[in-house]
């Protein structure tokens, strides 16, 4: 069969008559491929992981002192923020999915992918940072990579939150370079 004999989309008829049934699923059509329970179990652990980023991050733009602190610290919130956006996007998809957000402190950091880390100094927490930032990178990167074409939206929601960690990781990299130079204060 060549390209040009397949047709691009079903017959209008039959996409209507597919959109009426179990109009309950909402987004979730006949044509969602992914397995739905573990596409949500999949979420739930990057909405601990991110919320488990937040936390370390607050905690450390709170805790942040010395010459370079300011600086650092605004770096912390500025990702501490992006973090919770993350985190309400995911949560957002799982409810698309028909599924529920597990937001229960109970168990956070058991489904974590990520660990919750204070750091004792400023050159510490941006290390643990770091060390978490790369830890959800991979796992991210894994979600993509199951997810492939099975659910195309959750995808992309999950490269474009891998592309801004990946951005968190070169942020972290550069603030490590300057506190090197600078003794590390």
């Amino acid at each position: 069969m060549n390209k040009m004999s397949k047709p691009f989309l079903t017959d209008i008829k039959t996409l209507r008559q597919r959109a009426r049934q179990h109009i309950e699923q909402g987004a979730v059509t006949p044509g969602y491929n992914a397995d739905r329970e573990t596409v949500v179990r999949l979420l739930n652990e990057a909405l601990a992981t991110e919320i488990v980023c937040v936390l370390r991050y607050k905690r450390h733009y709170f805790m942040a002192e010395g010459i370079n602190a300011q600086s650092v610290a605004d770096e912390f919130l500025e990702h501490a923020n992006e973090e919770q956006l993350h985190a309400d996007q995911i949560a957002e998809r799982i409810v698309q999915l028909g599924g529920e957000p597990n937001l229960s402190p109970e168990g956070i950091l058991t489904r974590s992918h990520a660990e919750y880390v204070e750091g004792d100094s400023l050159l510490d927490m941006i290390k643990e940072d770091l060390v978490a930032e790369r830890i959800a990178i991979d796992s991210y990167r894994e979600i993509v990579t199951y997810l492939g074409n099975d659910d195309p939206t959750t995808r992309r929601l999950m490269e474009e939150i891998l592309a801004k960690e990946e951005e968190h990781a070169d942020d972290l990299v550069s603030l490590l370079g300057q506190l090197g130079a600078n003794g590390g204060s």
